[in-house]
Formats: C-alpha cells, sequence, structure tokens
C-alpha cells in the first residue's frame, strides 16, 4: 500500500494572538542557531513564565464547528471509550474552544508525552543540531565514545572501524585493545512509573552508546563488539574482551560518526513512537540546557521550556521523556496547547518538524498505518490521508492528538486522551479514529 498524501501544512494561518513575548523571541531565535545555555533557559530575565492565554468558550460557533460540538457531545458517549476520558478541540486561527469534555482533568498520556519531548530538544538543541560518535587511541586501547545518537547503525560503526584502521596503520600498530565509554550518561536507572518488566523490550536502558536500535541490557558493551568485529575484518587484532572504560584527555580522535539532523531524528522518533529515542532525547536536551542528564532534569527542561511557551502546565505531572511511566498525567488542554505551539507559524523553523512528523491517517510505517488496523472502520476511513495525529498506548491508556481540517475549510486541533476503558484496546483505537474523523467533519 502506497503512503496517502499528508495533508497540508498549516504555515501559512494567522493567529489571532498578539505579539510574542520578548524572552520567547530570544528563545526562538537562538534555539535555530545554537544550544540555549543553561543560564539562558533557568535565567531569572528570560524564559519567564508568563500565563496562557484564556481560550474563548464555545460560542458563536460556526456551523461546521456546531455540528463537530455536537457529534462529539454524543460520540464521546461510545462505551468503547470508558467513562474517563479528557478532550478538547480548538480552532488553530482564532484559538477558540469549539468543544471539551474534561479537557483540563489530567490523565495518563503515554506517548503523547513525546510531544513535549520534542519540543524541548529541538528548542533547546536546535533543529540542525547532530550527535557525534567518536573513537579515540591511546596508551594500546581504542575507545568507542558515545555521544547520545541513538540511530547509530552497523554500518556507521563499519565506516568508523575503517578510518580507524587506516590511522592505526599509519602508527604502525596492528592489535589494539578495545573499550567503549558511555560515560556521557549516568548508569541507566527506571523511572518513577517504570517497573522491571518494560526492559529491554519496551525500552533499553538509556545508555550514550547503542548500534541499530538492539533491546539489549548493555547497549554499548554490544556497539562495542560489533565494532571490534569491523576491525578484526580489516585485519586488525583486537586482544581481549570489549570492556567498559573512560577515555583519556590525551587520546587521539582516529573517527567520527555525526547523525543526521535533530529534526530528522524528531520526525521518525513520532513517526513510529520510538520511547528509546525519546529518553536518549530527554538527556542530551538536559545537557544542552547545562543540566545532568537524568529522568528528574531533564523532565524540569521540558516543564521550563513549555511555560517559556505560555503553556499552562496546570495538573502537568512527567517523570520521562517516553511516556511510559505510568505515574505521568497531562491534560487534553496542555496537549492541544503544545500541538498548537507546535504548528504556530512563528516557531516553524523550530517546531515545525513536530507537525511534520505527526503520523497520517492511513499512512504505512507509522503508528496510524493499516498495520496498526487504525483509520480503518466504516467511520474512519473517510479521514485517511486527512488527520495528522501523534498516537499514545499503554496499559488502559489510549489517546491520539494531531490537527486536521474541518468543513469550514479551518485547521482545528484537538486531543482526546482515555484512561481505564474495559473495552479491547483496539476497539477503544476505532472509537478515537471516530473522533478524529468527527473533527474532520467527513464523519458527519
Amino acid at each position: 500500500m502506497s503512503n496517502p498524501p499528508s495533508p497540508v501544512r498549516a504555515a501559512a494561518r494567522h493567529r489571532g494572538a498578539g505579539a510574542l513575548h520578548p524572552a520567547l523571541r530570544r528563545v526562538a531565535v537562538v534555539a535555530v542557531t545554537a544550544p540555549i545555555a543553561g543560564t539562558i533557559l533557568f535565567g531569572t530575565s528570560a524564559f519567564a513564565a508568563e500565563q496562557a492565554v484564556p481560550r474563548t468558550a464555545a460560542t458563536a460557533l460556526d456551523p461546521a464547528e456546531q455540528k463537530i460540538a455536537d457529534n462529539l457531545d454524543a460520540r464521546v458517549q461510545d462505551t468503547r471509550l470508558g467513562t474517563t476520558l479528557s478532550g478538547v478541540v480548538i480552532d488553530a486561527t482564532s484559538d477558540r474552544t469549539v468543544w471539551g469534555h474534561d479537557a483540563s482533568t489530567a490523565l495518563m498520556p503515554a506517548s503523547n508525552t513525546k510531544l513535549g519531548t520534542a519540543t524541548a530538544a529541538l528548542t533547546v538543541l536546535g533543529p540542525d543540531h547532530r550527535f557525534t560518535t567518536k573513537a579515540v587511541y591511546g596508551d594500546g586501547t581504542l575507545t568507542l565514545v558515545g555521544g547520545g545518537d541513538r540511530t547509530l547503525t552497523s554500518a556507521d560503526l563499519e565506516e568508523m572501524a575503517k578510518a580507524a584502521v587506516t590511522g592505526l596503520r599509519s602508527a604502525g600498530l596492528a592489535a589494539v585493545r578495545v573499550q567503549v565509554d558511555d560515560s556521557l550518561f549516568p548508569e541507566p536507572t527506571l523511572a518513577t512509573g517504570w517497573n522491571d518488566g518494560y526492559y529491554p523490550d519496551s525500552v533499553a536502558p538509556v545508555r550514550a552508546l547503542v548500534a541499530d536500535g538492539h533491546h539489549v541490557t548493555d547497549t554499548s558493551l554490544d556497539a562495542g563488539r560489533i565494532f571490534a568485529g569491523f576491525l578484526a575484518q580489516q585485519g586488525v587484532t583486537v586482544t581481549g574482551g570489549v570492556t567498559h572504560g573512560t577515555a583519556g584527555t590525551g587520546d587521539a580522535p582516529v573517527a567520527e560518526h555525526r547523525s543526521d539532523r535533530l529534526s530528522a531524528v524528531v520526525e521518525h522518533m513520532l513517526k513510529v513512537s520510538d520511547n528509546d529515542i525519546a529518553e536518549t532525547l530527554l538527556r542530551m536536551t538536559a545537557i544542552g540546557a547545562g543540566r545532568l542528564p537524568t529522568f528528574e532534569d531533564g523532565t524540569a527542561v521540558v516543564r521550563e521550556v513549555l511555560r517559556g511557551y505560555g503553556v499552562s502546565l496546570d495538573n502537568y505531572e512527567i517523570h520521562d521523556g517516553s511516556g511510559l511511566s505510568r505515574a505521568n498525567r497531562i491534560p487534553a488542554r496542555t496537549i492541544a496547547d503544545i500541538l498548537d505551539v507546535a504548528d504556530d507559524p512563528r516557531y516553524a523553523a523550530t517546531l515545525g518538524h513536530i507537525i511534520d512528523g505527526l503520523p497520517v491517517a492511513g499512512e504505512a510505517g507509522s503508528t496510524l498505518g493499516p498495520e496498526w488496523g487504525r483509520f480503518d472502520t466504516a467511520d474512519s476511513q473517510c479521514a485517511v490521508g486527512k488527520v495528522r495525529a501523534k498516537t499514545g498506548t499503554l496499559t488502559g491508556a489510549i489517546a491520539l492528538s494531531g490537527l486536521t481540517v474541518a468543513g469550514d475549510g479551518h485547521w482545528k486541533i484537538f486531543s482526546f486522551i482515555e484512561n481505564n476503558s474495559t473495552a479491547d484496546p483496539a476497539a477503544t483505537k476505532d472509537a478515537l479514529d471516530g473522533l478524529a474523523a468527527t473533527v474532520n467533519g467527513c464523519w458527519a
């Protein structure tokens, strides 16, 4: 099945909001060109919290919006959605609330949490940021140094090995020890709300070095062994086994690999909802903000960035970057506000990649693809190719938040978060897809 056409981005829309807050204007400019230093991000004069502009009540709706509101009022009573749902629809141009249902009630958001992680990473590091993996040599040891690149592949390591061997041979060296240095991150721990059952299937222990996205307990040693194998193929003798270590300050660089741009990494992370990339980005964002690469400092930076954009953090609680934590709580209103900021033309150069990374309804290879049984019912099939949305799935929590052009020709941003339904999860997802089709208006 070929991919459906993507909805046109809302880049040309004009918001009714006033001028950009001076602190935010500075943030938006800096984010495109360079990482935001910790003193800028957390200084008292910059990124100061501002009150989010209250959204107008659902009054004076146009006929298409009134139809959306009336239909949603009826359709959220669907037993597949259970009794605990937070939902909201806003008009992207006027910021008017079209419809709301317990919109400020904080629920477990699952992978919708990644929207905040992406916003912080792009803002702090900048969309052109790249992650660097290095190989350095000193005192008979070749050290593979992790730089937080969760997209590193065996092919990348093979090229690094070839470059390293060239350097070793030029120095007359035919045998080396190999070690891995993943000291950029502290030893992996479980986040609040995680359990041991997550390792290594749902997420791998978060380390600064990994190859091919492998889900193993020690991704660093795994990458080091792959690297050592390529060295051996090039005729270099690797003595002993691969071990953990720390590169010496005087070690000579012999090879490096730079990742794709952060913008592409974020788009992929959202498209397939990659938990490992999200957790790595949380740590790299913390480092970029001058903080420690931990769950605690990473989530603190996310909150500070969102607050800086004027997103309300009332009832907002997160403990990780991926949304695996069962202790996370976010209202649908906040998720919609994050998407509204990402879709704002003023921030397009930095945050537009979030909108570009949202799966398109019916897009194969994404979490809204037919292989996942999405948008394939009589109610929702009409929205294939017309809805962009981030999915979220945990036991007891299913979410869908995104945007679509409604029957009045205006972009609408929506967020639906369901918790504790007793229905089959596939049935609940079908019901949420129907709500998105309702916002689009194709299921009238």
